[in-house]
């Protein structure tokens, strides 16, 4: 991946949403986690919180300063259960507690497999307000089972969480339902995108465009490969071929998604398995 460009810990993006970076810059998520202030009186929405770093209380506290008086997180919003979206809740809650701040309220889509605390329960279409902002919730599983988009109603703009990043593609639990939930985004057709890592997205159908093309486009490689083939093909042998212009060290990440991308082949009938190895159904192309 090309060098990433620079992102301030402090960007006002509108006049109702500030980005607050994670501080946790890394592999996966790039510049750090996106969290975002939402709102344009003193009483702000937070959605994600990092995953904890001190140095991004420090940060969140001087935004507070930077936005003006009596700024107050009124609730929370999660997009999805990985700890670099959840990591940061405890010290926020420390940091309200030891500033005598009212305690913002917690919202998620429950997942009783992975929480590790008790949140209020977010409901599809749900809709939280806060001066100037009103955000709906919209479930779009596939990178995780829990995950939650939420569309901003005052600039018809999605935060997408790690559903859809500024930069590069994500990684996904089960495709089928990661597609259907990039196709559930784009029904919104929202303008800009602001997503969980990376910059801000412009123009948001475009990069869900691109998103959803990017997955069936993997889908006829795969396909394409395993036609060319006369032997069954493992998944790691499909790698080898798809990524051969890649660093090794990659292709075992690599391996999982094409797992998935034949997952999928295989419940719409168009290849199946033999062993650890995979066929191509001719008669279902």
């Amino acid at each position: 991946m090309a060098k990433l460009q620079t992102i301030p810990s402090f960007t006002q993006l509108s006049n109702r949403v500030v980005r607050i970076l994670g501080e946790n810059p890394g592999k996966f998520t790039l510049q750090g986690t996106n969290t975002y202030l939402i709102g344009t009186g003193s009483r702000k929405i937070l959605l994600d919180t990092g995953e904890g770093k001190p140095k991004y209380i420090q940060t969140l506290a001087e935004s507070f300063k930077k936005l003006g008086e009596n700024v107050i997180i009124t609730d929370i919003l999660i997009t999805h259960w990985h700890i670099d979206h959840v990591g940061g809740i405890d010290s926020i809650l420390q940091y309200t507690k030891e500033n005598n701040l009212p305690t913002p309220t917690i919202h998620k889509r429950l997942n009783p497999k992975r929480d590790k605390r008790t949140y209020q329960p977010i409901e599809e279409n749900q809709i939280y307000h806060t001066d100037g902002a009103s955000l709906r919730a919209i479930f779009t599983p596939g990178h995780s089972e829990d995950h939650v988009a939420f569309y901003l109603e005052e600039e018809n703009a999605l935060f997408t969480g790690d559903a859809v990043l500024g930069v590069g593609t994500t990684i996904f639990e089960t495709l089928n339902e990661y597609i259907n939930s990039l196709q559930k985004m784009k029904e919104l057709s929202p303008g800009r995108i602001y997503p969980g890592h990376g910059p801000m997205v412009e123009d948001g159908m475009a990069k869900l465009d691109e998103y959803i093309n990017h997955r069936l486009q993997r889908d006829l490689e795969i396909l394409e490969i395993l036609q060319k083939s006369n032997d069954p093909l493992t998944s790691m042998q499909i790698v080898e071929v798809l990524y051969a212009a890649y660093p090794r060290e990659l292709w075992k990440a690599a391996e999982h998604s094409i797992k998935l991308h034949l997952i999928k082949l295989e419940t719409e009938g168009k290849v199946h398995k033999v062993s650890d190895k995979w066929m191509i159904n001719n008669n279902k192309l």
